[in-house]
């Protein structure tokens, strides 16, 4: 048995830890779409943008990925209607990663809508060694 330590350093293995640039699109009933950073480090994804952060974890096996974030709203955007906005929303995802650059589908559950997504991630700065 893998006491969670292990496993959970193990889970980001083939994944480069570092800042990331992030491009989401959101489809279906309600449409958006979003840019930020995020911090990938042995399985715990940190990040945000200008109203939103980011918190979750991943894991990765034979060039795919998948994960879940929890979203939060942390600044109020007067005048816009944000598809997150006020909400904590769960997000899943799965995807390829390779050489630094990611893609993702995934689906965030906002109330009570299903909102599909896609996201590309690049590699700005490693962290690693």
């Amino acid at each position: 048995m893998v006491d969670g330590t292990e496993s959970r350093l193990d889970a980001g293995a083939g994944v480069r830890d570092g800042l990331y640039s992030i491009t989401i699109e959101m489809s279906g009933i309600k449409r958006g779409h979003a840019t930020g950073i995020v911090v990938l480090r042995g399985g715990t994804i940190l990040g945000g943008d200008g109203f939103f952060y980011y918190s979750g974890t991943y894991s990765f096996s034979r060039g795919k990925w998948r994960g879940e974030m929890i979203v939060n709203q942390h600044t109020d955007a007067p005048g816009l209607n944000l598809v997150f906005g006020g909400r904590e929303v769960s997000c899943g995802f799965t995807g390829t990663y390779a050489g630094g650059a990611a893609d993702i589908d995934g689906t965030a559950l906002v109330g009570s809508f299903s909102i599909p997504y896609r996201a590309q991630l690049t590699l700005r700065v490693p962290t690693e060694g």
